[in-house]
Formats: structure tokens, C-alpha cells, sequence
């Protein structure tokens, strides 16, 4: 059989492209885990765990839908698709609404494709007929492929396709070839009987390639579907005749008209060029490669050009050009935004960045803060209370002025006319281990001659003098701190500032743990007090019983 000395074949293949690439395009993402097609119609199984929904949703958008298992000959397929298979799998059939109906085939249960054939019921015996079953169908090797009630929002094993085409190709027959096929559907092999449109058939050991176009059309056919199943590349003549095409130093095989193989006589096989070989004026030839790269220093490979080394790439102002492979881009730089071919200034501050005040700049925003606060730091975005002074006066809750709040390093100070932020002096607390400087809000810490100030407190001896002392045997004592960077001054330290509230919080906490202290005391006393008493009481008046007891004997 030779499809090439045959027309209307070509004639065929041509009308059909249209059709195969949109077949190709819809049929892509999931891949099936095995198929089979018979008589036009095709069946694939996906192992995918999903409910009922997303199983017929995934066959719908590639053209088909959830099986129909409702012919004669649905068993045998359903036998070898599952064949080997755990888990229960999809097949469309549902119940949308109402209760099962005990006297139809199908229980009242509906195909979810229109022009599915067949009422030949497979139910197995555990089926349901209560209005409460579940509404949807599937089936398992475990079930002996019974159809099997199972709730639609259940997460099965994987679901069942079904194809359907206006034609199909039988399993390709040539004397000492043994064809391999794969399928615009997502599966193959060397087993299938019935192929779909859009299958190639690759026969060993001649490497020749067939299309499914009504019949079997060889290669090349037309370059729009798969190169033409060129090896290289394929093209069309001034007649519209495709024809493959191999790299320089390899030439197409006769044999077959597709795959490429050495030609000991081409001389560009002996430089192995990676992209193109050219011939030159003077006869000789040379790799060459495509527009934005750059031949390698072996002469063959080709590498990406640095096509920013050219200062004339993206001139415009506040623009900058971005290497990519075999190209570039221009982009805006950043603060800077597209608009009219041009890179204008981003206004940042219409976003409100800062806390209080914000400034545009050229490609950039600068944060500014109101009196009695300073940038933050940590986060320039954001202002914290600065007073920069021995006391300045405090920011209080306009709403409540009990509410005032000072910068750290200060404590507040109530006066007659208002609340005052007043500096505490650190030093009085021994904060450092050497010396100490007390600033506005904090303070630094300094070390004596000889050591290196560490954690902005601790003071260690420097390596130098170790040595000395070792040498002089005198033992060297080093705080125990972690290790950092020393410098000579370390940044301000400043503890958290006392405000109003704090204070008069620790005030009536310490006045109420001295009145629970006192009322204590004085009711223990008060006890202590009555016991003693009574005892005293109960002494006097038994005495008085014995004297006068004792008169009366007299008497």
C-alpha cells in the first residue's frame, strides 16, 4: 500500500485538517489511563478521583460524554476497560429528580447523553428504590460490573468516556511492519482494531507514518497537523505538496520520506551545526544562528546575544531594556508606568502609603510626619512620637484628655495646665556595663580602653589584650553574650515609656492590696480580741459559783 501515489487521498487529507486540529486542540489536558474504539465510537477510562459533575464536565468539553452502558455489547467494553481496576468508576446515568420507578428498565433513571441507545438495565441486587437513594450511577469490577448506586457528590475512583465519530480507520495491515498507534484521544498501543480520526499509525522497522483521514493517508500529509509527521520539518511547494526537510549535515530518508539520517556527502555534516550552515562567498561553509543569538566559541552552538549591550535599545526616558532569550523587552523603570508609548511618573502618594504626609517624587514617594512625631526607623511609612528635648508636652486623646501617651525614653508628668512628657535619665538604672551617656529618650552605653562594646551594653575584653593577660597570667572575663559585629558606639536603647494611665493603674492596685492588708489585720485583731475577752468573762463567773458555793456549805 502506498497513500502517496494516490490523490485523492491528498484531496482527503486536505479537506480534513480543519477538522483534526480542532479535534486535537479539544482534547487536550487529563490524559486517559486506556481506551479501546469500536464501530465509530470510542471509550476511554480516567483514573481522576471527582464527583459526577466534574466527571461529565471533563467529557463534555472534549467532545463526548459519561458512558452509556446500556447496550449489548456495553459489558465487553466495560470488561476490558476496568480490566484489572479497584475502585468504582462514573458512567452516565443519574436520577435528577423524583423516586425510583421499580417498573422501568432503567428505575427512572435517565441517560445524561440525549441520543444515548439502548434500555438493556445491568442493576445490582443492593439497588434502592427508596425517594432517598442516591441519584447517581457506577460501576466496578468488585460490583462484577453492576450498575451501583453511589451519591453524586461522592469522590470515585475515575469515570468512563464515550466518543463518537462519523468514521473510523481498522488497524493498518503491511507484510513484515508492525504498526504502533496513538490516538488524538490520549491513548495507544500496538492492540487497537478501530482507530478514531487524527491516529497515527507508526510502522517499524521502516519508521513510515500513516493519518487516519477516512483511510490511511502516508507522510508526509498536510504540515498544519504534526509537522506532517516530518522528523524535522515539513513545508509545501508552489504546488501545495508538503515535502520534509532535515537540519544541515542530514538528509530526508528515501525510504520513507520523513526521518533524516547523515549525508556523507553534504559538507556541512561534519560541523555538527547546531541551528544552520551556510555556505559562503568563497565557497566554504559555517554554522549560523537565529536572529538574537550568537555563535559559540566551538563553533557550532549557538547561545542567547545580549541584545541590552546595545545602548540604542529602549531610548526613551525612565525606560529600560530586559534581555529575554533570543530577544528583549523594553519595560518602564521602577515608579514609572506605561502610558502612550511613554514612561510617566507613578503618582504612589494616590494610594496613601504613609501614615501622615506623603510627597511624590520622580519614580519614587518620600513620607513625611506631623509635629511631635518623626519616621519611623523600622518602617518608613509610618511616624512614631519624637520630643528631641529634656520635656515637651505630651500628645493626649482629644476626646480624653486622661488619655495622654509620651516617646519611648520619657515619662509622663501631670501639671496644672497639661500632661508633660519628661526624660528619664537610664544611667540611674545601670543599663550598661562601663559607661553611660544619657540623651533625649535613650541613652549609649561606651567601654573603657581596651574593650569592644557588644549588644549595645556588654563590654569584651579585645583579643589583644586576652593575649596580654594570658601572657601576664592574668585571667580575662568576658560577659556571657553573643557574638556580633563590636563597634565603639551602639544605637540608643529605649525602654518602653510609663504613661498616665500605667501610673494611676499601679497606684490603686498598690492602695487597694494595702486596705485588703489592714482590714485583714484589724479583723484578726477584732477576733483575737472577742476570744480573749469571753475567756476572761467564762474565768469570773465560775469563781463567783465556787464562793458562793462554798458560803453556803458554810452556813
Amino acid at each position: 500500500m502506498n497513500a502517496r501515489s494516490c490523490s485523492n487521498m491528498k484531496d482527503a487529507a486536505g479537506l480534513f485538517v480543519a477538522a483534526l486540529a480542532v479535534l486535537v486542540g479539544i482534547l487536550g489536558g487529563t490524559e486517559p489511563d486506556g481506551g479501546l474504539c469500536v464501530d465509530g465510537s470510542c471509550f476511554a477510562v480516567f483514573r481522576h478521583p471527582g464527583d459526577f459533575a466534574s466527571a461529565q464536565r471533563h467529557c463534555e468539553e472534549r467532545n463526548g460524554h459519561l458512558m452509556a452502558a446500556g447496550s449489548s455489547g456495553s459489558r465487553d467494553v466495560l470488561a476490558q476497560l476496568l480490566r484489572n481496576s479497584s475502585g468504582r468508576f462514573w458512567i452516565g446515568l443519574h436520577r435528577s429528580t423524583g423516586c425510583p420507578n421499580a417498573t422501568s428498565p432503567l428505575k427512572g433513571y435517565e441517560w445524561t447523553a440525549e441520543d444515548a441507545q439502548g434500555d438493556s438495565a445491568d442493576w445490582a441486587p443492593s439497588f434502592d428504590g427508596s425517594c432517598s437513594s442516591p441519584r447517581c450511577v457506577a460501576v466496578s469490577e468488585a460490583d462484577r460490573l453492576r450498575w451501583v448506586q453511589e451519591p453524586c457528590d461522592a469522590p470515585v475512583t475515575g469515570f468512563l468516556c464515550e466518543y463518537h465519530f462519523a468514521y473510523s480507520c481498522e488497524s493498518i495491515a503491511i507484510d513484515g511492519e508492525a504498526p504502533t498507534y496513538d490516538t488524538p484521544l490520549g491513548f495507544g498501543g500496538g492492540g487497537l482494531h478501530s482507530l478514531p480520526p487524527g491516529s497515527i499509525a507508526a510502522l517499524t522497522p521502516s519508521k513510515r507514518k500513516f493519518v487516519c483521514s477516512e483511510s490511511w493517508v502516508e507522510a508526509p500529509w498536510s504540515c498544519e497537523i504534526l509537522e506532517g509527521g516530518c522528523e524535522h520539518q515539513c513545508a509545501t511547494n508552489d504546488e501545495h505538496e508538503p515535502s520534509c526537510s532535515c537540519p544541515p549535515g542530514l538528509s530526508v530518508n528515501p525510504a520513507n520520506g520523513i526521518t533524516c539520517e547523515v549525508d556523507a556527502l553534504d559538507p556541512c555534516a561534519r560541523l555538527r551545526c547546531e541551528f544552520a550552515c551556510l555556505e559562503g562567498d568563497d565557497g566554504a561553509h559555517a554554522c549560523a544562528c537565529d536572529r538574537g543569538f550568537t555563535l559559540a566559541p566551538d563553533g557550532r552552538s549557538c547561545v542567547d546575544f545580549d541584545d541590552c549591550s546595545d545602548e540604542r535599545q529602549c531610548p526613551g526616558d525612565n525606560s529600560r531594556c530586559v534581555n529575554t532569550v533570543g530577544g528583549f523587552r523594553c519595560e518602564c523603570q521602577g515608579g514609572f508606568k506605561l502610558t502612550d508609548g511613554s514612561c510617566v511618573d507613578r503618582d504612589e502618594c494616590a494610594s496613601a502609603p504613609c501614615e501622615h504626609m506623603c510627597d511624590n517624587t520622580p519614580g519614587s514617594y518620600k513620607c513625611s510626619c506631623s509635629g511631635g512625631y518623626r519616621v519611623d526607623p523600622l518602617d518608613a511609612n509610618k511616624c512614631e512620637l519624637h520630643c528631641g528635648k529634656k520635656e515637651c508636652v505630651a500628645e493626649c486623646d482629644p476626646n480624653d484628655r486622661r488619655q495622654c501617651y509620651c516617646p519611648d525614653g520619657y515619662i509622663s508628668d501631670e501639671r496644672k495646665d497639661h500632661t508633660w512628657c519628661v526624660d528619664l535619665d537610664e544611667c540611674g538604672d545601670s543599663y550598661c556595663e562601663h559607661g553611660c551617656r544619657n540623651t533625649y529618650g535613650g541613652y549609649v552605653c561606651s567601654c573603657r580602653k581596651g574593650f569592644t562594646l557588644v549588644n549595645e551594653v556588654f563590654c569584651v575584653r579585645n583579643e589583644d589584650e586576652d593575649e596580654e593577660r594570658e601572657g601576664s597570667g592574668e585571667a580575662a572575663t568576658i560577659p556571657n553574650a553573643p557574638a556580633v559585629t563590636p563597634h565603639e558606639v551602639a544605637p540608643t536603647r529605649q525602654p518602653s515609656a510609663v504613661t498616665v494611665g500605667g501610673l494611676v493603674a499601679i497606684i490603686v492596685c498598690c492602695v487597694l492590696v494595702v486596705v485588703v492588708v489592714v482590714f485583714l489585720s484589724q479583723h484578726i485583731l477584732n477576733k483575737k480580741g472577742k476570744v480573749e475577752r469571753g475567756a476572761a468573762s467564762k474565768a469570773a463567773d465560775g469563781g463567783e459559783t465556787h464562793s458562793l458555793h462554798g458560803m453556803g456549805s458554810e452556813a
